[in-house]
């Protein structure tokens, strides 16, 4: 069953900046759930522990 998460107009905007064309943004969320649950966290760029 479908959900409704509300976001800001800020974060659709960063969305958009990172979605690819035609990509979802539940396909989008799917793929950054999918990152961190095999790194156990988001890597940033240029950072490291």
């Amino acid at each position: 069953m479908p959900h409704t998460i509300e976001i800001s107009d800020d974060l659709r905007e960063r969305l958009d900046e990172h979605t690819e064309t035609d990509e979802t943004y539940e396909e989008f969320i799917a793929e950054l759930v999918s990152i961190y649950e095999t790194e156990g966290t988001f890597l940033q760029e240029g950072y490291s522990e």
